[in-house]
């Protein structure tokens, strides 16, 4: 039955989460932007990043895009070696932590030690986005939902790693 405090109720949730995402657009748009102010080890400008970068690469790695799932060759890399990152050629996760999570990205339940950051991300709900430490691009995010022995799931756009076979 809706009533008019149901109304009011919704109303205000609704006005409360429209208030909060455009405080979120803000707070992650300089988040954006520290990136290349000096914040990692490796930094550029955004023109510096689009030289190095395909267009798709740039779209996940600096604004925290998403690629379609089940694009990415990677998904299907059985080989030993190591996935690093794009951009930076930090070495990442190891082929031996990749698992097929039936998600369409590339998913690995731990990354190599230091690899990593880590940070809260409300774009969706709560989830925890995960970035390059040494340049802060943009990689996926981490769910609890993986095998064992962590029970995490690293789910990575492929397009932010370049596999280096062993």
């Amino acid at each position: 039955m809706v009533t008019r405090r149901t109304i009011l109720l919704g109303t205000a949730g609704v006005a409360a989460v429209a208030a909060a995402g455009v405080g979120l657009l803000k707070w992650r748009g300089s988040e954006a932007t520290a990136a290349t102010e000096g914040h990692f080890e490796v930094t550029k400008t955004p023109e510096e990043w689009r030289e190095i970068l395909t267009p798709q690469q740039y779209a996940v790695l600096r604004e925290e895009d998403t690629e379609r799932p089940w694009t990415s060759p990677l998904n299907k890399e059985k080989r030993k070696g190591t996935f690093a990152c794009a951009a930076c050629d930090l070495p990442l996760f190891s082929s031996k932590t990749k698992f097929e999570s039936g998600t369409g990205w590339p998913s690995f339940y731990a990354p190599i030690e230091g690899a990593v950051g880590t940070k809260e991300d409300w774009s969706f709900g709560l989830r925890e986005e995960v970035h390059c430490r040494r340049c802060g691009g943009h990689l996926g995010h981490v769910f609890n939902d993986g095998p064992k022995p962590t029970g995490l799931r690293y789910c990575i756009n492929g397009v932010s790693l370049k596999f280096i076979p062993a």
